[in-house]
């Protein structure tokens, strides 16, 4: 599914289209994948529900997100960012409602996501904190040195 953003920017899901080493390039310096590889974006995208990419008029990669998903009861949000160039365009809170709205994840009811300074992206969409964090509980391993 494609859909125009503006004159300048459109929004893709489809896997095929997205050049993962301009991913790299933006993802590289994100807090949460220091120095990731080209080959562990692709991974993670091609083992992923759903890739979200937004283009400029050029087909630059300027936004990215992946959701993690059974596209059924849970859905998990990551690697959204967007090109420090392209940024309060509202192409972060676009592509996360791409993916919130998208006909393939329509049945999925529990999203989740972790940000450490995004908050106001997300909460015009419905996203708050853990209602019950109690209940969730996680491990946390160091990240494998690649």
């Amino acid at each position: 599914m494609e859909i125009e953003i503006n004159e300048k920017y459109y929004m893709s899901d489809a896997l095929e289209k997205v050049d993962f080493t301009q991913v790299r390039d933006m993802l590289k310096d994100a807090y949460w994948s220091k120095d990731i590889s080209v080959e562990e974006i692709k991974k993670g995208a091609h083992n992923s529900a759903m890739v979200v990419a937004t283009y400029d008029k050029d087909n630059n990669v300027v936004g990215y997100l992946r959701v993690i998903s059974d596209k059924t009861r849970f859905a998990y949000l990551l690697d959204v960012y967007v090109h420090e160039k392209h940024r309060r365009k509202r192409i972060g809170r676009l592509m996360v409602s791409f993916a919130l709205n998208h006909p393939e994840l329509k049945d999925v009811y529990q999203w989740l996501l972790i940000t450490k300074d995004a908050h106001d992206v997300y909460k015009p969409l419905g996203f708050q904190p853990l209602q019950e964090a109690y209940k969730w509980m996680s491990i946390l391993k160091p990240r494998p040195e690649r």
